[in-house]
Parts: structure tokens; sequence; C-alpha cells
């Protein structure tokens, strides 16, 4: 039995890839990491250099991280030095420690008034399921 051809199929747009560079990132230089956290400092965006820093130190998924609650990090009055979650993706605990800057980050960011009696580290956007919010911050890292 003889095999047909079969007209080739072309997409009527092109990718929405195309062009872009796709897969996994190259890590932030220190450089860089030290770019962006005094660029938030000279803003004085405390919510996003203490949310960068604790996620510099804990190197967490984006979902955990927004899912740490004040108690989690916070006790006795005073920023803990080391805290633990369990990981929503493979459900093990994980601790980490969390550096002199970003306690004093934490700190600060604990004292404005969005966090009077908050629960959550992160009030605003906090959802329960991983969510890539990518693109919602500038790139500061010079890598555009």
């Amino acid at each position: 039995m003889p095999a047909t051809n079969l007209p080739a199929i072309r997409a009527c747009r092109p990718a929405w890839n195309m062009g872009r560079i796709v897969g996994q990132k190259r890590p932030l230089e220190p450089k860089h990491v030290w770019a962006i956290r005094v660029r938030l400092e000279i803003a004085q965006r405390i919510r996003e250099l203490a949310l960068f820093n604790l996620a510099i130190d804990s190197k967490l998924r984006g979902c955990d991280l927004v899912r740490l609650k004040v108690a989690g990090v916070f006790a006795a009055g005073q920023i803990k030095h080391r805290a633990a979650i369990i990981q929503s993706k493979t459900q093990r605990p994980v601790s980490f420690e969390i550096t002199e800057g970003t306690r004093k980050a934490i700190a600060i960011w604990l004292e404005a008034p969005l966090m009077v009696g908050s629960e959550h580290l992160w009030r605003a956007g906090f959802t329960s399921d991983c969510i890539s919010r990518r693109g919602s911050m500038p790139d500061w890292s010079g890598n555009g």
C-alpha cells in the first residue's frame, strides 16, 4: 500500500517565544544582588528589600516564600536567626539562616502600619497556590 503524502501543517502565526531565550536562566552574580539591594534601599522600598533579602537567604520557591507567616520569623520580640518551613512541592521541611541585613529589613517591615495585626509576612498578593509573577518587578540586574 503506497504511503500518501499529507500536506504540511503551517502555523497561522509565529510562536509566542520566537526569538526569546527559553529555559533556565543564569543565576544572579553577587554584584547584581548588591546592585538590586542598593537600589531598593535608595528607593526606600522596605517590603521589596525584605522580600528580596529573604529570598536570597532562604533559596525558597516563590510560592513558599509568600506563605511565610510572621510567627515563622518573629518570636519573643525579635527576628529569629533561623527559620523553617515545609515546602509545598516536596512536603519536606527546609530550615535556613536569616542574615543580619535581612533581619534588619524584616524588622523595619514589621513596624510598618500595614503589618499591624497581620498573620502573613507578605500581605499583598498572597495566594495559596504557586503563581509566577514574572515581570511584576523591574529588572535591575542589567541582564535584560
